[in-house]
């Protein structure tokens, strides 16, 4: 999933019992990883990487509560403020707002590190706050395609919603805790039965009790026929021009749709009063 970073190149840290035993599994990793990084025991190796993934679930839900301030507030568009905090050349680093975490670390081990804590009666509570923050926005994607479809002459439970993208993140086939699931399970909660999946990394995608053939082609009879899409995962084989052009209503929860002019007044944008 990195263009830059694989197996070899990434640092890996290791953390031994006794000094031995750390520096036998750092010569053994030392064959196919180009940099080890050695601590004192296996505990500071196991936190390390608790904190390197809470490190990004924390910043993930800053962004996240920042951006549904700003549907809030009038004429902000929480990309734009991002985009343009990284033009500070040190003291900020780049994390979006989005329908929520996936994977198998980030979602999981603000919780697990949590559940831990306990056991030394210590309370993490802005670590799992901010799990908390991210754990809540696929219900208010939910809300919002929810809210789309109320405004066009149909019931809900005759709506047809097409959900593009299954896995957790852009060109990967991964679907662990993808933000999918919660999403469309909301959906059939709030009635909504004619659901489609749409997702060229995957063949099949299951999710509240069914499986979703997901090779679905999205020409321009195909999305007309949805009252909402909803981009869940930013694929680069999706071509944001064609589904505005074709679809009746548009939730982009990647910005993917940032450059369209044509069809603008279809988008609504997460993190976007505008």
């Amino acid at each position: 999933g990195n263009k830059v970073y694989h197996t070899g190149n990434t640092p890996i840290v290791i953390g031994g019992v006794g000094k031995e035993g750390t520096y036998l599994a750092a010569l053994a990793n030392q064959v196919i990883i180009e940099q080890v990084y050695m601590v004192t025991n296996p505990k500071i190796a196991e936190l390390e990487k608790l904190l390197e993934n809470i490190f990004r679930s924390v910043n993930i839900a800053l962004v996240n509560e920042l951006a549904l301030l700003c549907e809030r507030m009038d004429g902000i568009n929480m990309w734009e403020v991002i985009e343009a905090a990284g033009t500070k050349p040190f003291g900020f680093m780049k994390f979006t707002p989005g329908p929520g975490i996936g994977g198998h670390c980030i979602p999981i081990d603000p919780y697990y590190l949590s559940w831990l804590a306990r056991a030394y009666d210590f309370e993490t509570r802005f670590i799992t706050l901010s799990a908390n923050v991210n754990e809540s926005m696929p219900s208010h994607v939910t809300t919002k395609i929810i809210k789309i479809i109320a405004e066009q002459p149909v019931a809900l439970k005759d709506a047809k919603v097409l959900v593009l993208g299954a896995a957790f993140k852009k060109n990967v086939k991964d679907l662990r805790h993808s933000p999918a699931e919660p999403i469309i399970q909301n959906l059939v909660n709030a009635g909504i039965r004619d659901i489609d999946v749409a997702d060229p990394w995957v063949s099949e995608y299951h999710a509240a009790g069914r499986t979703f053939k997901t090779d679905i082609t999205l020409d321009a009879e195909t999305l007309s026929s949805y009252h909402c899409a909803v981009i869940v995962t930013d694929h680069d084989a999706f071509d944001p021009a064609e589904i505005v052009r074709h679809s009746n209503r548009v939730v982009d929860t990647r910005n993917m749709c940032r450059d369209i002019e044509e069809g603008r007044e279809k988008i609504i944008l997460l993190g976007s009063s505008l």
